[in-house]
């Protein structure tokens, strides 16, 4: 970790058809070999897709699913006199969005649906009931926190 200064946090041009920074944070994130118009074609064919299947409006159905899978708890490393400990920690609030981004993205690539639109759509969906892969990983991280609430005296 430096020690000089904080690092710059760089602005990201909010998406062409929503014109929401979200949106474009997570086709930044969906993208694989700088394939952008890619991603766009995925993410925006996965919202058409969610519309046809749920009859309510993609953006929404997908803001309510990436805060269903926001994590509270997560556990991170401490060394304390030679052990190293899993100590539960508040997750900050733009890390809580970034994981919850690749959770999904993740998760919807392991679907066994044949195209990459569908598995998001689905994955998106599933999110948005609390049920999907991307659930059960926050699930599993917030378990991890409550089991080793009893380390949470060595937080700094």
């Amino acid at each position: 970790m430096g020690r000089r200064r904080k690092a710059q946090v760089r602005k990201i041009q909010p998406d062409p058809r929503y014109k929401s920074v979200l949106v474009s944070k997570f086709i930044n994130n969906l993208l694989w070999d700088g394939k952008k118009s890619v991603a766009q074609r995925i993410f925006y064919g996965a919202l058409n897709h969610i519309e046809k299947l749920t009859k309510e409006d993609g953006l929404a159905v997908f803001e309510k699913a990436l805060n269903n899978v926001k994590p509270v708890l997560q556990v991170r490393p401490r060394r304390v006199g030679g052990a190293t400990y899993q100590i539960p920690m508040e997750v900050k609030p733009k890390r809580k969005e970034s994981l919850a981004i690749k959770w999904i993205i993740t998760a919807a690539r392991a679907r066994p649906e044949h195209r990459m639109e569908e598995k998001l759509a689905q994955e998106i969906i599933a999110a948005s009931r609390n049920e999907g892969a991307a659930i059960k990983k926050r699930e599993d991280v917030h378990k991890m926190a409550e089991a080793n609430k009893a380390f949470a005296h060595f937080r700094w």
